[in-house]
């Protein structure tokens, strides 16, 4: 074999190698979310990743650990049912009405300025269902910002971990 095709097939390795390495790459952020003053039950509340035609791509993270009432929050809960994933990994506690929680969700570096998004879906029992309590373009100004919600939540803000 000619020595420049050993050289052109070393250096393909070498991106693809590279390609897939910087593809999985993650970053951590925490991730505070304020509730308003709301009365009521715990809000179950999900962080999932949109991707740039708006269909789910992931879930990043699930406020709410009894999993009968994940059918409240109804967008979400029809892709959860269509592609079932192990998220007990990524569950914490609801939140009530003017508590303030933060977690850590860990993003795809590859996603951040690429035309995805971060939703947060909200429910409350007996009350209101917020398929976009907030919707955040996932640009690397957007996760410096102080981002307001629409439903019971107040504001998320987030913060290298």
């Amino acid at each position: 074999m000619p020595k420049i095709y050993k050289t052109a097939l070393l250096l393909m390795a070498f991106f693809a190698a590279f390609t897939l390495n910087a593809s999985a790459q993650t970053t951590k952020y925490k991730c505070l979310i304020q509730m308003t003053n709301y009365m009521g039950d715990g809000a179950y509340i999900v962080i999932s990743l949109i991707d740039p035609k708006g269909n789910y791509d992931k879930t990043l993270y699930v406020l709410g650990s009894d999993k009968k009432w994940y059918k409240t929050l109804k967008e979400w809960h029809t892709f959860y049912a269509k592609k079932p994933s192990n998220i007990s990994a990524i569950t914490g506690a609801s939140v009530t009405g003017g508590d303030r929680s933060v977690n850590v969700i860990e993003l795809e570096t590859s996603k951040i300025n690429a035309g995805y998004k971060l939703r947060f879906e909200s429910a409350v029992e007996d009350k209101n269902y917020n398929v976009k309590d907030l919707e955040i373009p996932l640009t690397t100004e957007a996760l410096t910002a102080k981002n307001d919600g629409s439903g019971y939540i107040r504001f998320v803000r987030f913060s290298a971990n």
